[in-house]
């Protein structure tokens, strides 16, 4: 019996994974100074919401931030740190900045247009020089960073201009995938319950 709930768990584990590859994947990140590296008293904070697109190769990008010391000269997204949640990395997404990211602000949101990760346009130079010379190998380390808690969104600012608040970007699970693996586990037990019964 043991062995029909580990294979039970794991297709419910498995359709949940095709399922969350079938739709946009949902990233998201705490953004503030003790976040930086190396850490800062700045009080600003934000709260940054990416979104990621296998079928279609997009990217878009919602931040929403306050109380910064200095004003905003910048931000975008940082891959591929050599350990997850730790140190710093290169530029991955376009520079200086996102595309009408608010500059020159202390606090503000914004909302990305759709960025095409099939172009060069979609990402710092540098990165897909690093990341295999394409835009498709480039897309596969920004989502192999994304996936590994090595990716990190950052707001730069006059104050602190190597980055004054910034928070690594985390995998939300879909709650289909959830509900999916949450129905597995209750059709376990029931399972179970019955075979007892039947004992």
């Amino acid at each position: 019996m043991k062995n029909a709930l580990k294979i039970l768990a794991a297709v419910f584990v498995l359709a949940g994974t095709q399922s969350a590859l079938a739709a946009p994947l949902e990233f998201t990140a705490n953004l503030s100074g003790p976040n930086e590296s190396p850490a800062n008293a700045s009080p600003g904070i934000g709260l940054a919401d990416v979104f990621y697109d296998p079928n279609f190769h997009t990217l878009q990008v919602h931040v929403s931030f306050s109380g910064l010391l200095g004003t905003t000269t910048a931000s975008h997204i940082h891959c591929c740190t050599a350990a997850p949640f730790v140190s710093t990395s290169g530029i991955a997404t376009v520079t200086p900045n996102f595309t009408g990211f608010p500059l020159g602000v202390t606090s503000g949101t914004y909302d990305s247009p759709v960025f095409d990760l099939t172009t060069m346009a979609g990402f710092n130079g540098a990165f897909i020089t690093a990341n295999g010379g394409t835009p498709a190998s480039a897309e596969a380390a920004l989502l192999a960073g994304l996936m590994g808690n090595k990716s990190y969104l950052n707001i730069h600012s006059t104050v602190v201009p190597g980055g004054e608040i910034r928070g690594f970007l985390v995998f939300v699970p879909e709650p289909v995938t959830l509900s999916l693996f949450g129905a597995g586990l209750v059709g376990a037990a029931a399972m179970r319950r019955r075979k007892k019964k039947i004992a």
